[in-house]
């Protein structure tokens, strides 16, 4: 599943970036949402792989806190950007003849760039806030990653401001991506229920088909696996079910966008070609060489 995702997700920027049809906001987004599941799922799964093959489940304190660092910016990058993209649809289909106004470069780069900003302060925030916990030794965190929720539960200190500070970030930067989606999403439905083309319908769904996928796979199992966790106390089906939020939607992303999406196929099949081409023409040029020495070495 890690060779999936990063394979998929890097055939995606690589399609992006090569295909000048493709170098518009939708996709620019598209590449940054496959560049930050590549990262996120490289802060969590080959230390899970060195554990699972080493068979040893250790993992330092700096590595711990880096894990959980590097777990909540990517996280939270994504969250933005599905938001953002929610938005970009909404400009698309509610306000078609405004779209190249308002979606213009500097605005795009702008979003991109403030949802990094607030990505990396929800990181650091919670960072600092696990520096200043105090832990027994030979600490046990019944997860495959440095999963916050159970560091905290761990800790020795007194945590009660601790799960407030949480709560109130999660209110604020899981809370509104969130009602941006669902804001979008509303006013696309009703706008595009007003068309009277059915043909007009069917598009304006396409488009937004593949998001609202997405969306629904990585907010669905997120809510999922905290209404499990809530309702079971085994750490085993926990962290089990964490693998359907952290794993699953990182890698069914590229097959979700590519096979989705008339024009992203388009330019994966280009771009394939283009790899075995490449690929195939050094060799049969080295090959071709070596019979052409062969037949002169022959010659008397």
């Amino acid at each position: 599943m890690y060779l999936v995702t990063i394979l998929g997700n890097l055939l995606i920027i690589l399609a992006v970036s090569s295909d000048s049809h493709l170098h518009t906001t939708m996709y620019f987004f598209l590449a940054n949402i496959s560049f930050t599941d590549i990262c996120l799922s490289s802060s969590m799964i080959p230390k899970m792989l060195v554990n699972i093959l080493t068979q040893s489940q250790s993992i330092t304190y700096t590595g711990f806190l880096t894990q959980v660092c590097f777990v909540l910016v990517f996280g939270g990058l994504e969250n933005c950007l599905l938001s953002v993209i929610a938005y970009d649809h909404y400009v698309a289909l509610c306000h078609p003849l405004r779209y190249t106004v308002i979606m213009n470069p500097c605005l795009y780069g702008l979003l991109t760039l403030f949802s990094l900003l607030i990505s990396l302060m929800d990181g650091l925030l919670h960072s600092v806030m696990v520096l200043r916990l105090s832990f027994c030794t030979n600490l046990k965190i019944p997860q495959f990653f440095c999963d916050l929720a159970q560091i905290i539960k761990l800790s020795c200190s007194d945590n009660f401001i601790d799960y407030i500070l949480i709560y109130i970030v999660a209110c604020i930067f899981g809370g509104i991506p969130f009602s941006v989606i669902i804001f979008s999403y509303v006013h696309i439905v009703s706008s595009v229920l007003r068309k009277s083309s059915s043909g007009g319908k069917h598009k304006a769904f396409s488009t937004c088909g593949s998001h609202l996928s997405v969306a629904s796979l990585f907010y669905g199992t997120a809510f999922g696996v905290y209404i499990s966790s809530s309702i079971s106390d085994s750490p085993r089906k926990t962290a089990v079910t964490s693998v359907m939020y952290t794993v699953a939607p990182q890698s069914m992303n590229p097959f979700i966008y590519g096979l989705r999406n008339k024009y992203m196929k388009e330019a994966l099949k280009k771009l394939i070609s283009w790899i075995a081409v490449l690929c195939h023409f050094p060799f049969s040029n080295w090959v071709s060489r070596i019979s052409n020495s062969d037949n002169i070495c022959d010659e008397p």
